[in-house]
């Protein structure tokens, strides 16, 4: 059997384990326990490795996702139940993947209020004048490349466009009951 980079069995004993801790410490009405090693370890290994799989190691905010995965494991640790799962290494993969998720979203939305910043401040240069000494001097006024500028306005669009999608589907469509339709129809 091929070694595993988490132990799930001693992952299940140290989450069991924190979690008696928790509820003794909290009956006592005693400071709770601190995380223990371990388990941090365990969430800081899930999270760098899932970081590596395709769909999110070419991000620039890779450790930005990891820290947000390992943030929400330890915020949402005390839900995980050993009697309804044995699989404390599924349930906090999950929770660092929608993590991550998360952050991708975050990342996204401020790269398009960049984007909407960057393009409404290049139409007000549209407006400025040009002083001799810079027409002089072969001063180039352009800040961005015709593909980048193709790229943000792609992305501005694709952005835009998933959102009013989402707005469609969010929209819920009302079902007309019979009580209603016999009061319109009367």
């Amino acid at each position: 059997m091929a070694a595993h980079y988490v132990d799930n069995q001693r992952f299940l004993e140290e989450m069991t384990a924190h979690q008696n801790n928790t509820a003794t410490a909290k009956e006592e009405g005693v400071e709770l326990p601190r995380c223990p090693e371990y388990i941090g370890e365990c969430f800081l290994k899930i999270a760098n490795r899932l970081s590596y799989r395709p769909n999110f190691i070419n991000y620039a905010f890779r450790e930005e996702m990891v820290s947000d995965g390992i943030e929400n494991c330890i915020q949402y640790m005390h839900n995980f139940s050993p009697e309804k799962s044995k699989n404390p290494f599924a349930y906090f993969t999950q929770i660092i993947y929608y993590a991550f998720v998360r952050r991708i979203q975050k990342e996204k939305k401020q790269l398009y209020i960049k984007y909407k910043t960057m393009d409404s401040r290049a139409s007000l240069g549209d407006n400025i004048e040009i002083s001799q000494h810079d027409q002089d001097q072969n001063y180039v006024y352009e800040t961005m490349t015709h593909d980048q500028k193709v790229n943000m306005y792609d992305f501005i669009s694709n952005f835009e466009e998933a959102k009013k999608n989402k707005k469609v589907t969010t929209k819920k469509k009302t079902k007309t009951t019979n009580l209603e339709y016999f009061f319109v129809t009367a």
